[in-house]
């Protein structure tokens, strides 16, 4: 009995120890309405520009508390999902349906959320040649869109009640998928309650010294990445074209958050084919044969911020090889790799822009030696 009882014993400490290491998964639900203008960032989109719109945004987050290093080094945030409906009560443009996913950041004693979200808006009432040729804002059903919040927020008031207010950007482009593509920015004010459920047993937040950021640290490594997608010029009708961009750069990351890069790319952007051939015979006044070469070379420096196994990828680069003189020669590279396989193999979705003018998204896989 002795002997069983100490087995007993044992049996209960491993639980309660092995229940103390479970990982818990607190969420918080929220709901917003929101009110603002469309900014015109271009004098083209000032005939869209009439009222004022207005939407409501639902969010699912799933809250950290420390479990994971990452967690800790980045102040507890939260991850999830957001829907958002946007009337912009213009009669062209139409309603808005977005789906995002998001992280949310905490500053001032977690009195101060930012959330950035990316993700797939829907537009009811995109671009057409005879039904709704005033749209030159979205040209296709499908956007891209951002979705960036700041908001004061107070959490668990009273039996997992909360309250936040602030403002709210939401960004629709289709990143000359298909033209027009002159997109839409607003900016609103937004106020909402939000619900954390099992506030009850919301766990208190794990404070552990991690090792220095610095520890982290790893050799220079190579990288070689192929990026596609398809897009069209800016030229209506002109027809969309596959591109391919062919990317080969080293990184060298210097501690847990960051990681900095210098590479080529090497650019076949077959729309360039199109537009250069059209130019050449419609506006003969620009000097074009139609026989310039549509490819472009690159060289860029960048920065990576990692944060788990997800890294936010920001480039700047100048083109060395730019025989058509097509926007300007230098460009930027917004976006979100994903690394896989103790980061040998990643993923990612990209922009390539030249300043706030996107020419491309771009999907991209790429190995890292």
């Amino acid at each position: 009995m002795k002997h069983l009882l100490s087995v007993i014993s044992v049996l209960f400490i491993s639980l309660s120890l092995f229940s103390q290491e479970e990982e818990l998964k607190p969420i918080s639900l929220e709901a917003d309405f929101f009110y603002g203008s469309i900014l015109e960032h271009n004098p083209d989109i000032e005939h869209l520009i009439t009222g004022h719109p207005t939407g409501f945004i639902l969010s699912f987050n799933r809250k950290t508390y420390g479990f994971n290093e990452w967690e800790r080094r980045y102040n507890y945030p939260d991850w999830g999902f957001t829907v958002a409906y946007q009337s912009m009560h213009n009669k062209y443009l139409g309603d808005v349906v977005g789906a995002y996913g998001h992280i949310n950041w905490y500053f001032l004693n977690r009195h101060f959320m930012l959330r950035v979200g990316q993700g797939i808006a829907c537009a009811a009432t995109p671009y057409d040649a005879v039904n709704n040729f005033d749209n030159n804002a979205y040209g296709t059903y499908l956007l891209s869109t951002t979705l960036l919040k700041g908001n004061f927020v107070r959490e668990n008031i009273w039996k997992g009640l909360g309250f936040h207010a602030g403002f709210t950007v939401i960004h629709y482009s289709n990143a000359n998928f298909k033209a027009p593509n002159n997109s839409t920015n607003t900016f609103a004010l937004n106020a909402g309650v939000s619900y954390q459920l099992g506030y009850k047993e919301f766990p208190e937040y794990i404070k552990k010294e991690d090792s220095l950021s610095r520890t982290h640290a790893e050799r220079v490594k190579f990288n070689f990445a192929f990026r596609t997608g398809v897009n069209e010029s800016d030229v209506v009708g002109l027809g969309q074209e596959p591109f391919y961009v062919a990317s080969f750069f080293a990184d060298k990351r210097i501690n847990y958050k960051s990681t900095f890069t210098a590479g080529v790319d090497v650019f076949f952007s077959t729309f360039l084919k199109e537009l250069i051939n059209y130019r050449s015979i419609a506006y003969p006044e620009d000097g074009l044969s139609g026989d310039e070469d549509y490819k472009r070379v690159g060289v860029f420096v960048g920065h990576e911020w990692r944060f788990n196994k997800v890294a936010f990828v920001s480039q700047l680069g100048y083109y060395v090889y730019w025989p058509y003189e097509f926007e300007n020669r230098v460009y930027n590279r917004l976006g979100l790799k994903r690394y896989f396989f103790s980061d040998k193999v990643f993923a990612a979705v990209t922009v390539h822009a030249h300043w706030a003018k996107a020419e491309a998204v771009e999907f991209g896989v790429g190995y890292r030696l």
